[in-house]
């Protein structure tokens, strides 16, 4: 069932009246992640390093738990909203936010390519399902559906050039990938898969992104503050991140194999056999898809998934990266056998209902100590390997 255009429009600005009042009345006064970003943005305008742990030393000021953790590059982007007041610069971010949604949902519906009668239900039910992934986003003030955009941007452009080869569309898609690895190292999951698929251009143009993002900021430190710069991220993530491994609001796999076993050492061994395994299947899963319509659309959904399983440091909101991958099973909800669509039911209910002020502290303690999320998804990691072993997509 199509929605008429004058019905879009008003669902738009009412949706868009939502945010606004949603903004005015609780996030501004949130936003966190978004202030140490703001204020690396600000550090990186002045000259001043952005990496600030903690130190024996009285005159330093640390940053402790605030600390910023991404690249140099990364806090270009906060640069500019750095010139405007802190409450304008959230307002200006949490717009990007919204568009950045929008976009990933958008692109996302149409890479599944529902029919015509099924969309505005699949639409409706894949958002509700991630809802409040988004809505964590947007109290934080996170970089993560940015970034989630740009990589369905590139896989948009991907599937285009699958369709209609063009020198052009595979090349813009290589940058796009190369600004969002540059933004957040962990899309360099995205490089062994263009290797495997010859996607040289995209591979040629997303390296050259990616390197130059590393001496870009020699524009405000000169070259060797730059590298002190880079090393003293590098120092600074090494350091925290092992502190994070075992936190209870850490859904990585990593971290998962951590909380079951208790022994971070054998964690890390069978972290690296599950890397392996998953390496060997993934490779299984882009053969099959030789022959499958559009493989590139299921390959990129897997890929994304993956980021916030495999990398270190994974937040339950960064799960919102998974829309495309639950999109895709929604469309294809009837090839799954009757277990199957129970234990998906099941699956993204809990997902979905997993709520703070639903479950209560204690409940909701013990539901992320268990890593339940990290299973969750793992569970929408197979379903796409049903679905790609049944040639379906």
């Amino acid at each position: 069932m199509a929605i008429p255009k004058k019905s879009r429009l008003v669902l738009v600005l009412a949706a868009t009246l939502l945010f606004l009042v949603l903004f005015l009345v609780k996030v501004k006064n949130e936003m966190h992640d978004f202030q140490v970003n703001y204020t690396a943005g600000l550090r990186l305008g002045q000259g001043e390093t952005i990496y600030r742990p903690w130190k024996p030393d009285p005159g330093w000021e640390n940053d402790g738990h605030w600390q910023f953790k991404y690249s140099p590059f990364s806090a270009l982007v906060y640069l500019p909203l750095s010139f405007l007041p802190m409450a304008a610069a959230k307002g200006v971010w949490y717009a990007l936010i919204l568009v950045s949604i929008g976009t990933l949902i958008g692109v996302s519906l149409k890479l599944a390519a529902f029919e015509a009668d099924q969309a505005v239900l699949g639409a409706f039910l894949s958002f509700l399902i991630l809802a409040k992934l988004f809505l964590r986003e947007l109290q934080l003030g996170q970089i993560n559906a940015v970034i989630t955009a740009i990589l369905m941007v590139m896989t948009w452009l991907l599937v285009k050039h699958e369709d209609a080869p063009s020198p052009g569309g595979e090349g813009t898609a290589g940058l796009l990938w190369g600004l969002a690895a540059a933004l957040k190292p962990y899309a360099v999951i995205f490089l062994p898969y263009f290797i495997l698929k010859r996607k040289w251009r995209a591979l040629a143009a997303g390296t050259t992104v990616l390197a130059a993002s590393l001496f870009v900021p020699a524009l405000f430190y000169g070259v060797q503050g730059n590298w002190t710069v880079i090393r003293e991220w590098v120092t600074s993530l090494s350091e925290s991140t092992s502190a994070l491994i075992t936190s209870q609001d850490n859904v990585s796999l990593l971290a998962c194999l951590n909380k079951w076993t208790e022994n971070s050492t054998f964690a890390v061994i069978l972290f690296g056999a599950a890397v392996a395994l998953l390496a060997v299947l993934t490779l299984v899963f882009i053969l099959r898809g030789k022959s499958a319509p559009r493989p590139a659309v299921m390959e990129c959904a897997l890929l994304i998934v993956f980021i916030p399983l495999l990398s270190p440091l994974g937040w339950d909101y960064t799960f919102l990266s998974a829309f495309l991958a639950v999109v895709l099973i929604l469309r294809h909800f009837a090839v799954f056998p009757r277990p199957w669509k129970i234990l998906l039911t099941i699956d993204l209910a809990v997902i979905a209902l997993s709520l703070y002020d639903l479950l209560g502290r204690r409940l909701y303690g013990q539901f992320m100590s268990w890593s339940v999320p990290t299973v969750n998804f793992l569970i929408i990691v197979v379903a796409l390997f049903y679905l790609r072993m049944k040639r379906t997509a």
